[in-house]
């Protein structure tokens, strides 16, 4: 007869000792021994050849996803395995339950018709492992971005090279269907050079053409937001969560600077303040949100740079910390990662630059304890590790770099929390 694991002897010794320990502090104590998981997205090169290279030149040194398990006091990664895809799953999203998780496969020559794919993952509760559950077509070339409707019945998906967005339904097992609605932004582009830029920029790499780079719902998940950085564009739809349907807002458009090329936002926890920056403008636009109608109104203009900065930038990442005291925002070429403080009525107010300690920071993220911050160093081929000081915002670098390809973006999941 085999002898009892650890695990049980544990529990039979706790229930046994005099009512010490109860059945349920002994369960909650072996829960916080789950692993908390992160999942790397990279810019990869195809695998053998069979695949061809995506659209982010030069071939990616990333191998696809890289997985680790996080350590909840240091921050520090540990290797986990690395699900292998040659198409750089560059933009990657877990579902509320955390049994689910989809990326963004960002080529641009998949079949004939030259469009990129996303796919689907089922997540082994247990290990973080990934499995692969079906992949489909995106709707057009070079998909950027994924984000999960607040329902978890569809994924929304930006194709940065096909200037177009997607609505992408999530069946019952998590697997995908083909996409319900497509959209491409019409009309013409912005101009080559961005008038809040700083002196001397030549930061102009979105304006040949339409480029959608992120789309994402409203917190109430009626409205649909979504970029176009060549346009100079937010565009605003009502979204009909039985069709699966995009149908435009009056207004549609929300116009930015001709130049300036916004690129992410993210909404403040009150619901009612977005955060919009802008790639090639380096600023963050403060817009007042009326969530009844979808409507957007612009009330500060603020630079993500230092005073006196000259030269190239492209802004990268928004994130509004999960207190709503704090914005941060991504500095590609400066290398820094821009703090401001958000004042009682939403606006903005600069603190500090941090910088990256590494090259290009492309995307940044807070593990789900609050405590550490993340930073994907794209061509620096690292993960960066910062403590959060809670109470000024500000970022202490840990000394924790993680060696990661072209790494785009982290999520994390915590394997303790129940499905």
């Amino acid at each position: 007869m085999p002898s009892p694991s650890p695990r049980r002897e544990f529990l039979t010794a706790s229930l046994t000792a005099g009512g010490l320990l109860s059945l349920s502090a002994v369960l909650r104590a072996d829960e916080s021994q789950a692993p908390l998981m992160a999942y790397v997205g990279t810019f990869s090169s195809p695998l053998k050849d069979v695949l061809p290279t995506q659209v982010d030149l030069p071939p990616g040194n990333g191998r696809g996803i890289h997985l680790f398990q996080v350590d909840r006091s240091s921050g520090v990664l540990t290797p986990a395995g690395i699900f292998e895809m040659g198409t750089s799953p560059s933009c990657l999203a877990v579902n509320t339950a955390g049994t689910h998780l989809y990326s963004a496969n960002e080529t641009d020559r998949i079949g004939k018709g030259q469009e990129g794919t996303v796919s689907a993952f089922a997540i082994h509760r247990q290990t973080g492992q990934l499995e692969l559950l079906n992949t489909v077509p995106s709707g057009g070339a070079g998909p950027t971005y994924v984000s999960i409707h607040p329902s978890g019945r569809f994924l929304l998906v930006a194709n940065y090279f096909g200037g177009s967005v997607a609505v992408i339904p999530i069946q019952e097992d998590g697997r995908l269907s083909p996409p319900s609605d497509v959209q491409h932004d019409d009309g013409g582009v912005g101009p080559t050079r961005a008038p809040h830029a700083p002196p001397g920029s030549f930061a102009f790499s979105g304006h040949d053409r339409t480029h959608a780079h992120m789309i994402q719902s409203d917190p109430s998940g009626r409205f649909v937001l979504h970029v176009d950085l060549g346009q100079d564009r937010i565009y605003v739809w009502k979204f009909d969560d039985k069709a699966g349907k995009l149908r435009p807002n009056d207004p549609l458009i929300v116009a930015l600077p001709p130049g300036d090329g916004p690129r992410h936002f993210h909404f403040h926890p009150n619901g009612r303040w977005l955060y919009s920056i802008q790639e090639e403008g380096s600023t963050i636009v403060l817009f007042d949100y009326q969530g009844d109608q979808g409507h957007l109104k612009a009330r500060q203009t603020i630079s993500t740079l230092p005073p006196g900065y000259a030269g190239s930038n492209f802004c990268s990442e928004i994130l509004v910390s999960p207190d709503g005291q704090f914005v941060y925002a991504g500095n590609r070429l400066h290398d820094t990662v821009g703090v401001f403080q958000i004042g009682p009525e939403g606006t903005l107010k600069h603190l500090d630059d941090v910088p990256t300690r590494g090259n290009y920071p492309r995307s940044f993220n807070f593990d789900p304890t609050g405590r550490f911050f993340y930073c994907c160093n794209q061509r620096a081929d690292n993960v960066t590790v910062f403590r959060i000081d809670l109470e000024s915002g500000g970022l202490v670098f840990t000394g924790h770099y993680t060696p990661v390809g072209n790494p785009s973006m982290i999520v994390f999941l915590d394997l303790a929390r129940k499905p």
